[in-house]
Order: structure tokens, then C-alpha cells, then sequence
């Protein structure tokens, strides 16, 4: 039998799992993966690596579940541990090389000469190809809305190197996006 949901239903689908309910369990895995997964993903580059640590997330969602004391979104509840269940894979298993560069900190790139011909896919694959490092601040800055405050904890790195880490995440991906329209241009002509 599949239990089914709601968005009604949720604060119930909540309970149930409180009381370690594996069709509940299951209801909000299959509710939840595919989203969290990509999460995940934006942070760990490697597919069956971001799998293994969404796992690793819901498992500690259904033993820590009692903590979301329904506050707030639970779907962002959910988000946050897999944002932080990524960073701590990172920094486990990923040597992530976090330069300081305190003079480019302060420099935006051009956005005004990009045209709007790619999409949030494109720009997407292009952030994942940026190094982990430039990665990581790039999510937590401009996609989670992390201060550099909140990320220079997080990552225990200074505010500066956290928006030297943006500013060149940023430059890289004008780069990228800027190549990647002369690509499309001359694919039209």
C-alpha cells in the first residue's frame, strides 16, 4: 500500500515518521529525493558520490526528525541538512583549495554584455565545472542566500577569502558564459 501526500498532509506524514513508520519513511524519501539530490549535487560534482550523501542526509532526517519543531519550512529544514551533510562530505574527502585574493574580492565582472539566450540548465552545468571551492561559496552565497559570515563559519575560511572565492566563482562564469555564447552564435550563422 502507497501512501499517498499532501501537501495538507504533511504535518501527519511528520508524525508518522517520528514514530519510525517505514511507509512514511518512504512517502518522504520519494517525495523528497529528487530535489535533494540536486542539491546535493551542486555541492558534490560526482553522482554516486551526492547519492551517497543525500542517503547519508535523510538517514540523519529520520533520526533527528523530532528536532523540526515546525518552525519554518520543512522542505528548508530538509535542505539545510543536505547543504550541510555536502559541506562536511567536502570537506572529508575533497581537498577544497579556497585561495585569498583580497584585491579581486571587491571587483563584479560585466553581466551586461551576456545575452539571455542559455538557460538555468546551462548556467547550471557551468557552475559545476567550476573548482569545488569556487563551487561551494558560489551555492551557498547565491543559491542558499548564506551571508559571508554564515559561510566563512561554515567553511572556517575569513569573510574576505569567502568573497574572493564569489568574486572569482563570478569571473569564471562570465568567462564561461561569455565562450559559451560565441559558441551559440556561430552555431546560428
Amino acid at each position: 500500500m502507497k501512501l499517498k501526500i499532501h501537501q495538507t498532509d504533511e504535518e501527519a506524514l511528520i508524525g508518522q515518521c517520528r514514530k519510525f513508520d517505514r511507509q512514511a519513511q518512504k512517502a518522504l524519501y520519494e517525495k523528497y529525493a529528487a530535489k535533494m539530490f540536486a542539491v546535493c549535487l551542486r555541492y558534490v560534482k560526482e553522482p554516486t558520490e551526492a547519492e551517497d550523501v543525500a542517503i547519508t542526509a535523510f538517514v540523519k532526517i529520520f533520526e533527528k526528525i523530532d528536532q523540526f519543531k515546525g518552525e519554518g519550512s520543512f522542505e528548508g529544514w530538509i535542505r539545510r541538512i543536505m547543504v550541510n551533510e555536502s559541506l562536511t562530505y567536502i570537506r572529508k574527502n575533497k581537498s577544497m583549495y579556497l585561495e585569498v585574493d583580497i584585491e579581486m574580492a571587491d571587483r563584479e565582472p560585466d553581466y551586461g554584455s551576456l545575452n539571455n539566450q542559455l538557460e538555468a540548465d546551462d548556467l547550471m552545468k557551468l557552475v559545476q565545472e567550476l573548482p569545488t571551492g569556487y563551487r561551494t561559496v558560489f551555492n551557498l552565497y547565491a543559491i542558499e542566500g548564506y551571508s559571508h559570515k554564515e559561510i566563512a563559519d561554515e567553511l572556517g575560511i575569513s569573510e574576505n577569502t569567502s568573497k574572493s572565492q564569489l568574486s572569482r566563482a563570478r569571473a569564471l562564469l562570465q568567462k564561461q558564459l561569455l565562450e559559451t555564447e560565441v559558441i551559440l552564435k556561430e552555431k546560428i550563422k
